[in-house]
């Protein structure tokens, strides 16, 4: 008679409400809470990638590492699905975005990421005295992301530019070239030439093999016409 229930015990107990506090936040954590701690979230983005009808969370995390800061700082890109009211980690690569290093003297070249009509556009720029611009396009299929597009434009201010615009999908490479003249006041294009052929890549790209450290080799495609080089992995 002189044992309390338990259920009164536990309720009354502040230990108990410790306890049940823990396991609600514990719960309520996202994965992205899970993410290490040097890891400082770069940019974020929202869309349906999958065309489930759900949207999807694209996170560029930058990785901090003051014991190395001269190494520049490395990325890891992050896709997140929504479950119930949880954001869970689907895909990952820290192959999809660039070292803060790889820009030349422009700098950092990551220029940021965008989700157009379900497909994940990555964008880098940098350079010197010829500045270059590269957009990666990954569709999702076959249970991954895999590069379908690739857009290379290089410039240099009063001499070329000269653009590639690659369908991976299809093969397609279309090639661009200016060269301009400037003076005091004017800046004019004299010549263009345009160049189109079909390269099948005999290497599969993906989010997660894109830029790999491990792969040494160079990916490259020389145009038939007038010899232009376009490399996809450098």
């Amino acid at each position: 008679a002189d044992l309390v229930p338990f259920c009164i015990f536990s309720i009354m107990n502040p230990m108990f409400f410790l306890l049940l506090f823990s396991i609600v936040v514990v719960n309520g954590y996202t994965q992205e809470n899970l993410v290490p701690g040097n890891y400082k979230s770069n940019i974020e983005v929202i869309g349906d990638l999958d065309k489930d009808g759900i949207p999807e969370k694209v996170v560029v995390y930058d990785i901090i590492n003051p014991q190395n800061e001269k190494d520049g700082i490395c990325r890891e890109l992050i896709i997140y699905k929504k479950q119930s009211l949880n954001w869970k980690i689907w895909k990952r690569s820290k192959n999809a975005v660039k070292n803060s290093l790889k820009g030349g003297v422009m700098g950092d070249p990551f220029e940021g990421v965008e989700i157009v009509k379900g497909i994940l556009l990555i964008y880098h720029f940098g350079g010197s005295s010829s500045k270059w611009t590269h957009t990666d396009k990954y569709r999702f299929q076959n249970n991954q992301f895999e590069l379908i597009g690739f857009k290379d434009y290089s410039v240099s201010p009063c001499n070329e530019w000269l653009g590639f615009d690659y369908n991976i999908s299809t093969g397609r490479i279309e090639v661009t070239d200016e060269f301009e003249k400037c003076d005091d006041t004017t800046q004019v294009v004299y010549k263009r030439r345009n160049e189109i052929f079909t390269h099948k890549l005999s290497t599969l790209l993906t989010l997660e093999n894109r830029y790999q450290e491990s792969d040494k080799s160079q990916i490259s495609i020389i145009s038939p016409k007038y010899k232009h080089e376009l490399y996809l992995r450098f």
